[in-house]
């Protein structure tokens, strides 16, 4: 079987490869889906909603044209958890471990195709990071598992169902998945601070990134006389990631100050503005209907949808370092500065045009999706559609509702947003693009205006 996929991707520039990885992936899915085992007895699954549903599974989002608390058998809730995984840990990951388990030779070529998808910067101890990330991701699911499914057992009239629930509620927040199978999301536990301090915990761990969890993991096992230091990108994307969560709490809670928490008591409006700015930028679990928040409440959880999680992590989005440079490029450029220069270290400018690219691309993607739902969707408004679509490209699963209603034409332009806002940036381009070109000559440089 590698045999035949190494001969259709000969030729293939990495990036393709991935793509073709994740579209493999979603046909699987889609054929997983669509067997009598995965299904109750009386659902109905149609095609293009079996493709949507694989889609937003592997891509982790949560956005469905379907109910799946109707849809998934047993068998299936556990099939579907598998399938998360895709998208969780990454398609190469996920393949590296099953290379492991078959005690087959992991050569250059998938190497570099994991170097690739993790946005590391070399092949050197790639294999050993996704041995890690394998090892902490599962510890974490299963301790997740078990402790929700306890906690589940004065909810549900077995304990075969309330291990069912926190196995399949672990591995979704876990993975920032999005998805449930209780039919309401996490809005019966809206009052419940511990499902809901869990979750947002194990949000945090899928969201965070692997190269920096690798991190902190590295520094609390160093033992030695030199001191140990975190990079560069760790230190910005924790910061980052976390001054997010900050100022959007504080926002939501403004937002909806005299709105939706005006009868609210401050801790549970607290608790509730702290979960959504958690949960806004990949976790994609509601505690109550979106739809209730005003206007600027769902145009700022648009944006931090629009930004996403951190690089090399189960979320989408722009992501949190994108962000980051983007604004400390503003910043300093603002007070006549050519360089950026944070935490004593000097980002390249190379980085630096990156993130102004993914920018550039990810709202001229965005906004071209925006036009052509508005035209193949009359019905609904034009925040219903801003903030839909800014749930795929984030790989967030919030939605407003009208996920069930869109048309086929809507369907594959949501489909399109949720798999690109996965594989990221970069690969979308350099898939449409092919290979790198280094260049064998340069053309005198000459200023133009600008601005």
């Amino acid at each position: 079987m590698n045999t035949k996929i190494a001969n259709i991707t000969r030729g293939f520039s990495a990036a393709q490869i991935i793509v073709f990885y994740y579209l493999l992936a979603v046909a699987l899915s889609t054929i997983l889906l669509l067997l009598p085992i995965t299904q109750k007895a009386n659902a109905e699954l149609a095609f293009i909603d079996a493709v949507f549903i694989s889609i937003s599974a592997v891509t982790v989002t949560g956005l469905s044209t379907l109910d799946i608390s109707q849809l998934l058998s047993v068998p299936g809730t556990f099939i579907f958890a598998v399938i998360l995984q895709f998208g969780g840990i990454g398609i190469m990951a996920f393949g590296t471990m099953l290379w492991l388990l078959s005690g087959k030779k992991i050569g250059l070529r998938e190497r570099m195709l994991m170097t690739t998808e993790q946005n590391q910067a070399t092949v050197s101890g790639i294999v050993r990071l996704i041995r890690m990330i394998l090892f902490f991701f599962v510890v974490i699911e299963l301790i997740g598992a078990v402790v929700l499914g306890t906690y589940f057992l004065k909810f549900f009239p077995t304990w075969q169902e309330a291990y069912l629930q926190g196995f399949f509620a672990s591995v979704c927040a876990t993975t920032n998945a999005g998805f449930d199978i209780t039919g309401k999301s996490l809005i019966p536990f809206a009052k419940d601070y511990f499902v809901l301090s869990f979750n947002m915990v194990l949000f945090m761990i899928g969201a965070l990134g692997f190269p920096v969890l690798m991190e902190v993991r590295e520094r609390f096992s160093h033992r030695g006389n030199i001191p140990f230091r975190f990079t560069l990108f760790t230190k910005i994307t924790t910061v980052t990631f976390f001054l997010l969560i900050v100022i959007g709490t504080i926002f939501i809670y403004l937002f909806e100050y005299s709105h939706y928490y005006q009868d609210k008591a401050l801790h549970h409006s607290f608790v509730h503005s702290l979960f959504y700015s958690i949960s806004s930028r990949t976790g994609g679990m509601a505690i109550n209907d979106v739809s209730e928040f005003s206007a600027p409440t769902l145009l700022f959880l648009s944006i931090l949808m629009f930004i996403g999680a951190s690089p090399s992590s189960a979320g989408g989005g722009i992501r949190t370092t994108t962000f980051a440079v983007m604004l400390l490029t503003i910043y300093y450029y603002a007070n006549g500065n050519r360089t950026i220069k944070v935490f004593k270290r000097e980002i390249d400018e190379v980085d630096i045009i990156k993130s102004f690219v993914v920018f550039t691309t990810a709202i001229l993607l965005c906004c071209v999706a925006v036009i052509i739902l508005m035209n193949v969707e009359p019905d609904f408004s034009l925040m219903e559609i801003i903030f839909e679509v800014s749930s795929a490209f984030g790989t967030v699963g919030l939605s407003l509702g009208i996920t069930p209603d869109l048309t086929t034409a809507g369907k594959v332009v949501i489909m399109m947003l949720m798999f690109i806002g996965k594989i990221g940036m970069f690969t979308f381009l350099f898939f449409m693009g092919g290979k790198p070109i280094k260049n064998a000559y340069h053309y005198p440089k000459e200023r133009i205006i600008i601005g």
